[in-house]
C-alpha cells in the first residue's frame, strides 16, 4: 500500500521549507477543560464551607484545612542553628536598619534588613516583611515604604530577599559593566526555572519560601526588643503569596496583610494568569483548597486582605475570599478580626493599601494610631547590602540547585505500578467514542489518502489523530488488519509526518500496516492558544500554565497525554488491531515508552530523540525540557533508564537519545 502523508492541520509550505505553525483546531481545548476541573475543585471546597453553620463547625474546619495545607507543604526540614549576624547598621532618625544575614538551612544565607525603633519603651509588635517579584528585593521603593513606615510607629521589621532576588540570585553571571546578574532575570525567571527541576524530587519552592520565613519569625524571637506576643506578617504580589502561605503555616504569627494576591484559583484559571512556581502548591485543587483557606488556618486572628481595582488578581476573588472567611470570623465569634481593601490602582503596595494595612495593624497592638504613612526618606540599594559585594554566593552560600544535585533517582520496586502513581493513571481505559473530521486541505501538496478523527480520551479532552492510506477516507476506523503502527508526535504530528526523515522511514518501513499518527493534548492540533501571543514555550506561556495546574490538580500533564496515548490503543485494540508498534519522537516519546510499558498490546516500541533521563534534567541548570514533561516526584520513584530496560522485550529500539539540553529542539 502506497501511502499519501497528511495531516490534521492547514498550514502553508514556506519556500526554504521551515516547519510551519500548526493551524490548531482545538486551540481552546485544555483551556475550558482545566477551566472546569477548577470549578469542580472550587465546589468541593464550596459544598464543605457552606456545611458551617456553628462555632464548632468552624473550629473543625480549621483544623481540618491546616492539615490539608500541610499536605500540600509536605513536611518541613529540621531548625538548624540561624547562624545570625549583623554586617552593618544605618542609623536614622527615630530607628536604625540592621544588614542581618542568617541560615535557614545550613550554608543556605538569607539576607535581610531589620528595622529597629530607637525610641520605644519596653517590646516593640514586630512584622514579617516578605518581597513580591522585585530584581532589587528588600531595596525596593514600596518595600522600603512599609518597612520603614512600619518602623517610625514602633514595629521592628524583619523584611527579607526572597530566593533569586535582591542579594539571593541563583543564576549568577558576571557582567562586565553591572557586575553579578542573573542569567534568568532575577525573580519569575529563577523562580520558574528552579522550581520546575525541584518538582522531578517532589520538592515545592513556595515550600522553601515559607521556611525562610518561619526562619525570619524565628530570629524575631530572638531579639529582646520584639513582643512575641504581636507577630504579622505582610507583602505584596509574590510577596502576598508567601504571606498566604505563611498563614497557613506558621502559627505563631499573630495578624497577616496579603496584598495583591488573595483571590480565587478559578479567577486565575478562567483569566489565563500564570504564576510561579511557587504560587501554584502541589495537589492543592485536589485538596479543595482556595487562597481563602490559607489564610482560614489564621481564623479568628486578625487579617486584612488587601487587594487593587485594576489589578490583574482579580478584585472579584478577593471579594469572595473575603465572604467566605468573613462567615468562618463571624461563627468564631471575631467578625471585626476579618478586613477587605480593594485600592484604586494597578497591581502594587502603593500607599492606600499601605496605610488600610498601618490602621489595621495599629488597632491590633496599640502601638500607634496613626492612619498615614509617615514622611519617608528611603535608601540607596548599596546601602541596604548585607553581603559585602552584594550577593550571598559571595560568603559561600549554597545554591538551590545544589541541592536539587544532591537527589538521586530510586529504583523502582514495581515498575508498572509506581508508573501509574506517578503518573495518575487509571489501571482500566474504557474504549473511548471519536469524531470523524474533514480534512483540512491547502498544504500543497495531495490532501486524499487520510482520515482525520478526534479521540475523546475523557470528557472534553480530544486526541487528534491521522490514519494514512492511499485512499480518500472519511470513514470510521478500518477493521480487520491486525498490525498497527501508532507514532506520538514530538510537537505536531504534521510536521514530523512531512519533515522528519525518520518518520517518514517509519511510515515507508509499515506499507502493510494501519499507520495512525496522533497529537497529545497540548501540542500539534489542541497547541493552546492562551497565556498571551507567541507565548507557548515561554517561562509564563500556556505549557507551563497547564502543567503548573497539573500539580495542583495531582493530575501531571505527562500523565494526562499517556492516558490519552491509552485510549487510543483501546480504541486500536477494539478495531481489531491485535499486533500494535507503538512509536514516539522527543516530547511523545516519553507518553509512548510508558503507555508501552503498560499496554500488553504493544508488541514493539520505537523511539527517536527520547529524554535519557530525569537524573540529566536535575543535574543541568540551564536544561531545555518544559514543565509538562518534568512529572512530580518521579525520581523518588524510578527514572527513565528503567522503563528502557523494560521495554527491551518489545523489541525496543531508540534512536538519538536526547540529553537536558536538547527538549526545546524541533
Amino acid at each position: 500500500m502506497k501511502l499519501v502523508l497528511s495531516s490534521l492541520f492547514c498550514s502553508t509550505l514556506l519556500a526554504n521549507a521551515v516547519e510551519p505553525e500548526p493551524l490548531n483546531r482545538f486551540p481552546r481545548m485544555m483551556q475550558e477543560w482545566l477551566v472546569d476541573q477548577v470549578k469542580a475543585a472550587e465546589a468541593h471546597g464550596d459544598k464543605r464551607r457552606a456545611a458551617l453553620k456553628k462555632k464548632e463547625d468552624a473550629l473543625a474546619y480549621v483544623k481540618d484545612v491546616k492539615a490539608r495545607v500541610a499536605r500540600c507543604f509536605g513536611p518541613m526540614p529540621e531548625r538548624t542553628p540561624l547562624n545570625a549576624k549583623i554586617t552593618g547598621v544605618l542609623e536614622r532618625d527615630g530607628y536604625k536598619i540592621e544588614k542581618v544575614l542568617y541560615e535557614s538551612r545550613p550554608q543556605f544565607l538569607v539576607s535581610a534588613n531589620l528595622y529597629v525603633p530607637t525610641k520605644h519603651n519596653g517590646k516593640c509588635p514586630a512584622v514579617l516583611g516578605v518581597c513580591g517579584h522585585s530584581y532589587n528585593g528588600k531595596a525596593e521603593d514600596a518595600y522600603q515604604s512599609f518597612a520603614q513606615g512600619l518602623a517610625r510607629m514602633g514595629y521592628v521589621v524583619l523584611i527579607i530577599d526572597p530566593i533569586g532576588q535582591g542579594e539571593r540570585l541563583q543564576y549568577i553571571k558576571q557582567d562586565e559593566k553591572k557586575g553579578l546578574m542573573s542569567r534568568y532575570g532575577g525573580g519569575t525567571g529563577e523562580h520558574i526555572r528552579m522550581g520546575n527541576q525541584m518538582n522531578l524530587m517532589g520538592e515545592f519552592i513556595g515550600s522553601w519560601m515559607v521556611w525562610d520565613g518561619m526562619r525570619g519569625v524565628d530570629y524575631l524571637l530572638t531579639r529582646e526588643e520584639v513582643d512575641p506576643k504581636h507577630i504579622g506578617v505582610t507583602g505584596n504580589s509574590g510577596g502576598g503569596t508567601q504571606t498566604t502561605w505563611l498563614c497557613g503555616m506558621d502559627e505563631r504569627l499573630t495578624m497577616a496583610a496579603p496584598a495583591c494576591f488573595v483571590t480565587t484559583f478559578r479567577r486565575n484559571a478562567e483569566n489565563e494568569l500564570p504564576a510561579d512556581t511557587e504560587q501554584c502548591p502541589p495537589g492543592a485543587l485536589a485538596e479543595g483548597l482556595d487562597h481563602s483557606d490559607f489564610l482560614a488556618c489564621m481564623a479568628p486572628k486578625p487579617v486584612i486582605i488587601c487587594t487593587q481595582e485594576k489589578d490583574y488578581f482579580d478584585a472579584r476573588g478577593g471579594k469572595v475570599a473575603f465572604e467566605r472567611l468573613k462567615k468562618l470570623y463571624t461563627l468564631l465569634g471575631k467578625p471585626e478580626n476579618i478586613q477587605l481593601q480593594v485600592g484604586p490602582d494597578p497591581h502594587g503596595y502603593t500607599q492606600p493599601n499601605r496605610e488600610a494595612m498601618y490602621s489595621f495593624f495599629n488597632r491590633v497592638t496599640k502601638v500607634s494610631d496613626a492612619t498615614t504613612e509617615p514622611t519617608l526618606t528611603l535608601e540607596k540599594e548599596a546601602d541596604l547590602l548585607a553581603a559585602p559585594k552584594g550577593q550571598v554566593s559571595e560568603l559561600g552560600s549554597r545554591s538551590v540547585m545544589s541541592f536539587t544535585r544532591e537527589h538521586k533517582s530510586a529504583i523502582a520496586t514495581d515498575l508498572e505500578k509506581d508508573v501509574r502513581h506517578v503518573l495518575r493513571l487509571p489501571t482500566e481505559i474504557n474504549v473511548p467514542d471519536y469524531r470523524i473530521l474533514r480534512p483540512a486541505g491547502g498544504r500543497g501538496y495531495p490532501a486524499k489518502g487520510v482520515a482525520n478523527y478526534a479521540v475523546e480520551s475523557e470528557p472534553g479532552v480530544f486526541a487528534l489523530v491521522t490514519r494514512l492510506n492511499d485512499q480518500q477516507l472519511y470513514s470510521r476506523l478500518p477493521l480487520g488488519n491486525k498490525t498497527a503502527v501508532l507514532y506520538v508526535a514530538h510537537q505536531s504530528a504534521d510536521n514530523d509526518l512531512r519533515f522528519d526523515p525518520w518518520v517518514k522511514d517509519l511510515v515507508s518501513k509499515h506499507a502493510d500496516a494501519a499507520f495512525f499518527a496522533m497529537d497529545v493534548r497540548g501540542v500539534g492540533d489542541s497547541r493552546p492558544n492562551t497565556c498571551g501571543v507567541g507565548s507557548y514555550l515561554g517561562h509564563y506561556g500556556s505549557d507551563y500554565f497547564y502543567a503548573a495546574h497539573g500539580v495542583m490538580l495531582d493530575r501531571p500533564v505527562l500523565g494526562q497525554r499517556t492516558h490519552d496515548v491509552l485510549a487510543v490503543i483501546a480504541l486500536l485494540k477494539e478495531a481489531g488491531h491485535e499486533n500494535i508498534t507503538l512509536a514516539g519522537r522527543g516530547w511523545g516519546a516519553l507518553p509512548a515508552a510508558f503507555a508501552a510499558l503498560l499496554c500488553a498490546d504493544v508488541k514493539q516500541v520505537k523511539l527517536k530523540n527520547a529524554l535519557t533521563s530525569y537524573a540529566d534534567v536535575i543535574k543541568e541548570e540551564d536544561y531545555k525540557w518544559p514543565y509538562a514533561l518534568l512529572p512530580r516526584g518521579i525520581v523518588k520513584s524510578f527514572d527513565l533508564p528503567s522503563i528502557y530496560d523494560a521495554l527491551k522485550p518489545k523489541h525496543l529500539d531508540q534512536v538519538e537519545p536526547w540529553g537536558a539540553l536538547d527538549g526545546m529542539n524541533p
